[in-house]
């Protein structure tokens, strides 16, 4: 078992490994640019992808995040925040595709995902594709129950696996107001049994 005192360290191991690669790269260390790439690409990936509901469009957007991360490395003031700010550009990278999106489209709505991306589908098991495409339909459903910071703080913090602190810098919002959205989110969850019911395997 974990302790709260080894959680914490391995956070902090994990900030001060980042902070070093990230000082190594702003002065053009290639290798210590592609080390944190390596350390964050999944995690971009499938945050895109939960947003997007399409292979291509993730693959497009998290290669043009990890680009910004490398322009933008010179700006970043903190370096054992470079998580919370590489969330914070794929955010607003992701916002500006959807309106982009809205702007070239004047009809339809967005369908659901009809393919698994290729993190998800990586087990050959039958069973396991349908559960994860099962899922993907289930969160899209709940996810249109939530106002628009609901469902962004809701994601980054159960499916991105981001700490409150990590979440307030990376929307650039007061802790207390991501905790409230948190918790109307998560009021929504619990009275959303069929959602739920499939998270317990029921």
């Amino acid at each position: 078992m974990i302790t709260g005192v080894a959680v914490i360290n391995k956070t902090n191991s994990s900030r001060n490994i980042n902070a070093e690669l990230v000082d190594q790269a702003r002065s053009g260390d290639r290798i210590a640019i592609g080390h944190l790439v390596d350390r964050y690409q999944k995690d971009i990936y499938r945050m895109v992808y939960y947003r997007t509901n399409s292979i291509m469009d993730a693959e497009d957007l998290t290669q043009d995040i990890f680009i910004q991360m490398v322009k933008g490395l010179s700006s970043l003031k903190e370096a054992t925040r470079f998580k919370a700010w590489l969330f914070r550009i794929a955010v607003n990278r992701v916002h500006d595709f959807h309106r982009k999106k809205k702007i070239l489209s004047f009809f339809g709505s967005n369908t659901k995902a009809e393919e698994i991306g290729p993190e998800i589908q990586s087990s050959g098991n039958p069973a396991e594709k349908i559960m994860a495409k099962e899922f993907i339909s289930k969160l899209s459903d709940f996810s249109e129950n939530l106002s628009r910071w609901e469902r962004e703080i809701f994601m980054l913090r159960f499916i991105d696996q981001l700490g409150i602190s990590e979440i307030t810098s990376a929307l650039n919002k007061n802790e207390s107001t991501v905790k409230t959205h948190l918790y109307r989110a998560i009021a929504k969850f619990r009275n959303n049994a069929d959602f739920r019911s499939m998270l317990a395997g029921e």
